[in-house]
């Protein structure tokens, strides 16, 4: 069912959950990229789960959108997945079968989609930075509307339960706070390391209970969480925020790496069990 959206209409405002220049930080610091990225690929290739590239249709636009089924016999939740600023990458789409084998459908879409004639989905574009800035280039109601599109979509889904719950990392960490305001769709949102609406009005439309991932050492999210939790809470809003000691932005991904920082590892061991515990409620 489509509700009416409500936006964030300074750009940057919008883009504080992950800005260009935050994502080149995090690049920095991330030295086995290339090694994370074969082990993503070696993880996806040997999937026993079912994987499919589906076109979703938004009006004239089609919406790349990667989905994993898990092995199971029953019905299952479908949990929107929505990419860092990097884009629908190996990394995201990998995510997508971890969530899979936990036993939930996982629905993925590549929000560069149609982004312009010749650059129509993350693929496309040669190196993640430019990935990134075109992501910064994406009108936030363009955005919601895909996100809805999915939504609609997902309830076609035969193996489905009914249920859908967003969890978003990063610029998609914000996008999945945001999501759960514009849509009566979603039953859960969780929002890993993204910032919430800076429209104090926006939390009034939450319409699910929204759970928060944080990196201790992610002073610039980690600074937006009080807001959160009071214009949460003034509006009658379920909003349970984790921050986990010591670990950094984008820790769901640089804790998958298991020569990176013990902090990092030990953030996406637990707050990956606190996701699939959550979703188990579903």
């Amino acid at each position: 069912m489509r509700t009416q959206l409500l936006f964030v209409t300074s750009l940057a405002l919008l883009f504080t959950a992950c800005t260009p220049a935050t994502d080149t930080a995090i690049q920095e610091t991330d030295h086995s990229e290339s090694n994370s990225s074969v082990m993503n690929l070696d993880r996806l290739n040997a999937s026993p789960r079912h994987q499919e590239w589906v076109e979703v249709k938004n009006g004239d636009k089609t919406i790349h959108t990667w989905v994993v089924y898990p092995e199971s016999a029953e019905p299952a939740p479908v949990v929107i997945l929505i990419h860092e600023n990097k884009g629908l990458n190996d990394w995201a789409r990998s995510m997508a079968d971890q969530v899979a084998e936990a036993g939930y459908i996982a629905v993925a879409p590549d929000l560069l989609s149609g982004f312009s004639a010749d650059m129509t989905r993350t693929s496309d574009f040669a190196m993640p930075d430019d990935a990134t800035k075109a992501i910064s280039a994406l009108k936030p109601e363009d955005v919601q509307s895909d996100l809805q599109a999915v939504a609609d979509w997902s309830e076609t889904i035969a193996a489905s339960n009914g249920k859908l719950a967003s969890a978003g990392f990063c610029w998609g960490g914000a996008r999945s706070f945001e999501f759960a305001a514009n849509s009566d769709d979603v039953d859960m949102a969780m929002v890993f390391y993204g910032t919430g609406p800076a429209d104090a009005s926006v939390y009034k439309s939450i319409n699910a209970p929204v759970f928060g991932f944080y990196g201790g050492a992610d002073a610039r999210v980690n600074a937006t969480i009080d807001t959160s939790k009071q214009e949460m809470k003034a509006a009658g809003k379920t909003y349970e925020p984790v921050i986990y000691d010591g670990a950094g932005h984008a820790f769901m991904r640089l804790g998958e790496d298991p020569t990176g920082e013990p902090a990092n590892i030990a953030a996406r061991d637990a707050a990956f069990s606190r996701m699939k515990e959550l979703l188990s409620t579903l």
